[in-house]
């Protein structure tokens, strides 16, 4: 059974910084790639980054492109979402997903990731 657990979530201040954890069970972590959603209250789920399978592409969205860094340990089966320059409009429960087995182009649309977290809040007040 794959699990997927977040952690790192909390309240910062606009111009502070998080680090999101993310580990995987149940899977070789290391071949598949890695994905950052978050939803805002009222609002859709959306894409924030994925990184494929060797931990060696990232790809951002625009919207937080210059202020995430998403990164993949294979050996500690690990993946992480290094958040600075927070901004309010950053607020949301931020999920984490595996899929796209050894994948060659990015992976940004949900139905590809096969197993989610069950999410972690990140609140930033201005």
């Amino acid at each position: 059974q794959v699990q997927v657990v977040e952690s790192g979530g909390g309240l910062v201040q606009a111009g502070g910084s998080l680090r999101l954890s993310c580990t995987v069970s149940g899977r070789t972590f290391s071949r598949y790639a890695m994905g950052w959603f978050r939803q805002a209250p009222g609002k859709k789920r959306e894409f924030v980054a994925t990184i494929n399978w060797s931990g060696v592409r990232p790809y951002y969205a625009d919207s937080v492109k210059g202020r995430f860094t998403i990164s993949k340990d294979n050996i500690k089966n690990m993946a992480y979402l290094q958040m600075n320059s927070l901004q309010p409009e950053d607020t949301a429960v931020y999920y984490c997903a595996t899929g796209g087995f050894e994948n060659s182009v990015p992976i940004v649309a949900e139905f590809e990731y096969d197993y989610w977290g069950q999410g972690t809040q990140v609140t930033v007040s201005s």
